[in-house]
């Protein structure tokens, strides 16, 4: 059932129609709004052609907060379009699978790349410029899955840990020329490893079972080398349906809430600074916590 929604309305009347839309029953939610390269240049809420301008991130973070699909946009009467929004399945979730091996490389997990992921990307290539790693530097990534990461360092002496046979499997197909070690991060204390120039660990510092703090004791205090780096990313997102949802949730709560990510940036950040390092919080989906030697210039 699809029920069609005029655009032209404040935005607050837009959110309130939808919710009702789908309360009552509709699938998909069309709104008719002005096509948005008519109006660019423009701010959101401005008339264009006797139209109401909302540019594209403003559809696309709506149909995000609501829980969503944006799917493609379809012609109406000009200079208008047809934007259709459809209910994500809130059950279809990588984490809610029941797997023996949840992360490896045929879990639901598997299926997400976040190589793939603009914002992820280009926040991550960013807090690796400011570490500024030499050719052959040495790296350590704890969590590595499928190696990621890698991708991204091409001229590095890199390692990776993880816990997952069949990810570390296939990190190894992908990247013959690095290292992989099998391992819970719950034995770091007991892996020789050597020492390092940027230890990086994305998301698995917030995974259930790991102790965080412990694990940042051990970067610092034995894994690192005098003048090494740190890259920790926390997630503040997650994949539903397919589609990538910014903010951290908890359980029972609809909407995100940041208090466990913004307590854990704080102690990384508070921590990192204690032991030499200037540190740098950027990120969106993905807060990248990066703490560089004192006299290193980003």
């Amino acid at each position: 059932m699809e029920e069609m929604i005029d655009g032209d309305q404040p935005l607050r009347a837009i959110i309130a129609a939808i919710r009702a839309a789908l309360d009552g029953g509709a699938t998909v939610v069309a709104l008719e709004v002005l096509d948005p390269d008519v109006g660019r240049g423009h701010h959101a809420g401005e008339v264009v052609s006797g139209h109401v301008h909302r540019p594209w991130r403003v559809w696309i973070e709506l149909a995000d907060r609501l829980g969503l699909r944006m799917m493609t946009p379809r012609p109406s009467a000009p200079p208008r379009l047809a934007l259709g929004f459809e209910r994500l399945d809130p059950d279809a979730r990588w984490d809610a699978e029941v797997a023996d091996d949840k992360y490896g490389a045929d879990s639901a997990y598997a299926r997400i790349s976040k190589l793939e992921d603009p914002t992820f990307v280009l926040d991550l290539t960013e807090a690796l410029a400011r570490v500024g790693l030499a050719p052959g530097a040495r790296v350590l990534e704890l969590g590595c899955n499928r190696a990621d990461a890698r991708a991204l360092m091409p001229d590095v002496a890199y390692t990776g840990v993880d816990r997952s046979a069949s990810a570390l499997a296939a990190a190894r197909a992908r990247f013959p020329d690095a290292r992989f070690v099998e391992a819970d991060l719950a034995q770091l204390d007991a892996l020789e490893l050597g020492v390092f120039d940027l230890v990086l660990s994305i998301g698995t510092l917030q995974s259930p079972g790991v102790d965080d703090r412990a694990v940042l004791r051990q970067i610092v205090q034995r894994l690192l080398a005098p003048r090494g780096a740190v890259i920790l990313g926390v997630p503040n997102c997650r994949y539903v349906d397919g589609e990538v949802q910014h903010g951290a949730r908890i359980v029972n709560l609809r909407e995100p809430e940041l208090g466990l990510v913004v307590t854990d940036v704080a102690f990384y950040r508070r921590y990192l600074h204690q032991h030499g390092r200037r540190v740098f919080v950027t990120g969106g989906r993905y807060l990248f916590v990066t703490g560089v030697a004192t006299d290193r210039r980003p």
